[in-house]
């Protein structure tokens, strides 16, 4: 059955009205309502994951801190092989010196790539997220304005039709009342018509 919310005609539900209304609800409702899902929904999709992210899970679970960090090894210089060293190892060590020096001086150039550019590029992302909140508000504004008119149309609407509603509402209210009326006299009658026939048969 639809039904339409008229707060503006409806009265205040009072809280024994209120708690009353719950607890017929709740007798409806089996006890685990609010921990097992309702039999229509889906079931979750089974979820897998790595054994460094279970770790990491359960870390945070335990509340242990955390053991590992940034790998800092990779931002300091190589350690010289000793002198008596053999090639394969002069070589390697001869490569991991071209590696970090390599990485070292691209992000020199970042850097100063960064110092060079970098304030516009903040200034320019800057202005364009003022950009973006500013038509948030505005639409945000325009919003607010039109639920404040439906709001205003609603409440007029329910004004004007409150006094045909009230009436309507008082005229089924009389109507049930008349028909319990008859109810009772149909039963009354219909004992006194059983009553007669007893006496007549005895």
């Amino acid at each position: 059955m639809l039904t339409t919310a008229t707060p503006d005609i409806d009265p205040e539900i009072i809280d024994t009205e209120r708690q009353r209304a719950k607890a017929l609800i709740a007798r409806h409702l089996p006890n685990n309502h609010t921990t097992a899902p309702h039999p229509s929904l889906a079931p979750l999709p089974a979820v897998t994951f790595s054994d460094i992210f279970r770790q990491e899970i359960d870390r945070v679970a335990a509340g242990e801190p955390r053991r590992q960090g940034i790998d800092v090894s990779r931002y300091e210089a190589p350690d010289e092989p000793a002198i008596d060293s053999d090639e394969a190892t002069m070589r390697e060590a001869l490569r991991n010196a071209y590696i970090s020096s390599t990485f070292l001086s691209d992000r020199h150039a970042n850097l100063e790539l960064l110092d060079e550019f970098g304030k516009n590029a903040w200034l320019i992302g800057n202005s364009q997220t003022e950009e973006i909140l500013q038509w948030l508000e505005r639409e945000l504004a325009g919003l607010r304005s039109e639920a404040e008119s439906i709001n205003k149309a609603r409440k007029a609407a329910q004004g004007q039709s409150k006094a045909e509603l009230l009436t309507l509402q008082e005229n089924w209210k009389r109507g049930v009342g008349k028909i319990l009326e008859i109810q009772v006299g149909t039963d009354q009658l219909h004992r006194q018509i059983l009553e007669h026939q007893s006496q007549h048969a005895a």
